[in-house]
């Protein structure tokens, strides 16, 4: 479900469902995630040969239809890229027809997903032998019939978590914390202990529903956003984010209490934290798959390039601040109190972090590191 606000920006406001297997409602519709997006585009070509690897060595069979299901979709731009990249190899592989599965929350904007699998009223990928559908749920449920997919995807979405391991974080607005360059804000070690169990639940119950929907056989792409002794992808945007709510709270406008429960259910992993649920003996998910391959890496930052190129600072903030609302709004919004002034509100917090940025740009220096890992589900 979406909104408008009274500028008409479009805008995700769908309530979170307490009970779901969701802390957000998704990303930020009618095309600005899809506008937005082109450095988690950058993170995943990093790993485009892993996904040439899996579409070569999904297991063939002699009837029926192969499936290709592609978890956290959004508005379909960068799924779209995934699932002509996997069919390229594919096609040639074998004469049955295939379908492509595009799954997000069902608060997503499948509308804008819809257009883009079928542009002109036909399908994008130009086979008659390809056919597409959507799904809406939960990547932690099972939404494929079991020994059903023969190669699933998900890529800049597992870090969302499933659940809210604290009612409160009071002294930062994301649970890795602040950056050592801006130190604004605390998180403790037993806050941080919390989000890296749930953390390590969440990718436990995507590989367990992810290995039912599998056939024996059946390849697993997992790329996200995370960390390594270097650096974090956390860093920066969400000072910037934290720096703009607290200036809201310093007026009144925010009250204290509403900033402490407020926080973006988003975890940085480093790659042994995404491959030990596989690796280590005692978790449920040990012997269901073998690890082909994982690595942890750093990719450029569209808008960081742009801005060391031509020193455009205006521009250069507009981008950056577009980029991380594009994933934070809904949950900033289902934060704030539904009063009628809440959607301006969250307006003039983000212009607030396009001001502050451009007043010194050195306090919230922006990098993108992701880990993957590709599995092959054991017989």
């Amino acid at each position: 479900m979406t909104g408008e606000d009274t500028g008409g920006k479009p805008r995700n406001t769908a309530q979170i469902d307490p009970d779901s297997h969701a802390t957000t409602t998704g990303m930020t519709g009618h095309g600005y995630y899809d506008a937005n997006s082109r450095t988690q585009w950058n993170a995943i070509e990093a790993v485009l040969p892993m996904l040439d690897n899996a579409a070569a060595r999904f297991p063939l069979q002699d009837e029926g239809v192969i499936t290709f299901a592609d978890y956290g979709c959004s508005e379909g731009r960068n799924s779209v890229a995934v699932m002509a990249r996997a069919l390229e190899t594919a096609l040639p592989r074998t004469a049955l027809p295939l379908q492509t599965v595009h799954s997000d929350l069902p608060t997503n904007d499948f509308g804008t997903l819809f257009q883009n699998l079928r542009p002109h009223g036909q399908s994008v990928f130009g086979s008659d032998r390809v056919f597409s559908s959507a799904v809406g749920g939960s990547m932690y449920d099972q939404l494929r019939p079991d020994r059903s997919v023969h190669l699933a995807t998900t890529f800049n979405a597992i870090g969302f978590l499933s659940r809210r391991p604290v009612a409160a974080l009071p002294g930062y607005i994301q649970p890795n914390g602040p950056s050592a360059v801006r130190g604004n804000g605390r998180v403790t070690d037993e806050e941080t202990a919390a989000f890296g169990e749930q953390a390590r639940r969440d990718v436990e119950a995507f590989l367990k529903v992810r290995a039912r929907e599998l056939v024996p056989g059946g390849q697993l792409l997992v790329q996200v956003f995370g960390a390594t002794a270097e650096a974090r992808t956390c860093d920066g945007i969400y000072d910037l984010l934290n720096d703009a709510v607290l200036g809201f709270v310093e007026t009144g406008e925010i009250d204290t209490e509403n900033y402490a429960r407020y926080y973006q259910p988003v975890y940085m992993r480093r790659l042994g934290e995404l491959t030990c649920p596989v690796l280590e003996p005692g978790h449920e998910t040990a012997g269901l798959y073998d690890l082909n391959e994982a690595r942890d890496y750093e990719i450029a930052v569209p808008f960081v390039e742009q801005y060391r190129l031509d020193g455009d600072l205006d521009t250069y903030a507009a981008a950056y601040v577009h980029f991380f609302r594009a994933f934070t709004e809904a949950v900033l919004t289902n934060a704030l109190p539904g009063t009628p002034g809440r959607n301006g509100l969250v307006d003039r917090i983000y212009a607030r972090a396009e001001e502050i940025l451009k007043a010194d740009p050195d306090l919230y220096p922006f990098r993108y590191l992701a880990v993957a890992m590709r599995l092959t589900r054991r017989a």
